[in-house]
């Protein structure tokens, strides 16, 4: 593989940005992407995949190359050496590159690929909660997937076409894509490409959403003419999953506390033909005292830790910080406290998040049950979704049932 300068030079400029202004990997990585209209789209797919890699190894490939943040553009060229010798890849004899002891990088990697938090490259407080929330041997398994590349999954909007012809109609654009088990409306592809340029996205045939995700909007068991809120909508991915599923009937009343977030969920919606949301911003206390014990379904797709999915966003790795995750467990509580009040007797609500941590997950559902709040619901079931196990997101989902 020949390595192009100015390819090099955008990763490095990728990177210093991600590394030294703490901006996050994706928005770096479209901004990136768009600099240079001549590049084709393995060259874009070099400064992405390879970003993303240094970013995904960052701790392994700074101990490597004896660098430390914040990292000079010297050493990030270091960082970049590692990589490309760790893969096999000749390194130009470019003065940024010169001195670069590749019999060394290779003995080093030798060795600390002995020890997990270096192997998996994490920080030192991730290695010791997972250990200590999912223990040794779990933790081993999930780390190691989590690392992996995430697959490029889509899910068919049923709205407006059906699994089978969106397969053909993406192998005609040559897009290549085969069913999973278990997932009614998702498609993987075989090779990773840019779906967002297809036709049939443009006509809003399908989303880009990750399997495990795909499976939230079925656990809540809608109907159609039901009335659901989704109170965590976001940019909306399950809220279109649930308007599909309802067939368009009855009404969704997508909620959030970020108002730009609903703008693109509206503009998405417009796209998938789906007509029965209802975006509200949170801005008051009103906005939930008004849909107090008004809902037939409630989805919490709760503010998370994001540790389920950081095959896809591995930057995440290196912003956490365990007092941010304790925060958020308080959220998590507060919000199910809260929110559970939407629904209706004899009513049912998922609560979800994309994280692997049982304290986030099962314990929240627990220790509502067990609340004054939590006193006229039951657990119906709940699922645990390891990357580990599936190859996918790791996810969970408990769906509760209210009492009439």
């Amino acid at each position: 593989m020949r390595l192009h300068r100015n390819l090099v030079f955008a990763t490095i400029d990728a990177l210093s940005e991600i590394f030294n202004e703490g901006k996050y990997a994706d928005k770096v990585i479209e901004k990136t992407l768009k600099r240079d209209k001549r590049w084709g789209s393995r060259d874009r797919s070099f400064i992405a995949e390879t970003t993303y890699d240094i970013v995904r190894w960052k701790r392994l490939y700074a101990e490597i190359a004896e660098v430390k943040e914040p990292f000079s553009r010297q050493n990030l060229f270091r960082l970049f050496a590692v990589w490309a010798t760790l893969r096999g890849i000749k390194l130009p004899d470019w003065k940024q590159l010169e001195e670069t002891p590749t019999r060394r990088i290779k003995g080093k990697f030798d060795s600390l690929s002995k020890i997990r938090k270096y192997r998996e490259s994490i920080p030192d407080w991730l290695d010791e909660t997972g250990v200590k929330e999912l223990g040794e041997k779990k933790w081993e398994k999930e780390i190691h997937a989590l690392n992996e590349q995430a697959p490029v999954i889509i899910r068919t909007n049923t709205l407006k076409t059906t699994k089978e012809a969106l397969q053909k109609q993406l192998a005609d654009e040559e897009i290549f894509t085969r069913p999973i088990k278990n997932h009614p409306e998702a498609l993987v592809l075989e090779e990773r490409a840019n779906v967002f340029k297809t036709q049939a996205f443009k006509d809003g045939f399908f989303e880009v959403q990750d399997a495990s995700s795909q499976l939230v909007a079925h656990f809540l068991d809608v109907q159609p003419g039901m009335r659901v809120v989704d109170t965590c909508a976001g940019a909306g991915g399950k809220t279109l999953h649930l308007a599909a599923l309802m067939e368009n009937k009855g009404q969704i009343v997508a909620l959030d506390i970020y108002g730009n977030k609903l703008k693109e969920l509206k503009r998405r919606a417009r796209r998938a033909g789906a007509h029965n949301i209802d975006p509200r911003a949170i801005d008051n206390n009103k906005v939930i005292k008004k849909l107090k014990g008004s809902a037939d379904r409630v989805l919490i797709d709760a503010p998370c830790s994001g540790l389920g999915v950081l095959s896809r966003n591995p930057d995440a790795k290196w912003k956490l910080q365990p007092e941010f995750i304790e925060t958020l467990k308080q959220t998590q509580s507060e919000i199910l406290e809260q929110y559970s009040k939407i629904l209706k007797p004899g009513g049912k609500m998922v609560y979800a998040t994309c994280s692997v941590l049982p304290s986030e997950n099962q314990d929240q559902v627990e220790k509502f049950l067990n609340s004054e709040a939590g006193k006229d619901f039951k657990k119906v079931k709940d699922e645990k979704i390891l990357s580990s196990e599936t190859g996918y997101d790791g996810f969970y989902m408990a769906l509760l049932e209210k009492s009439n």
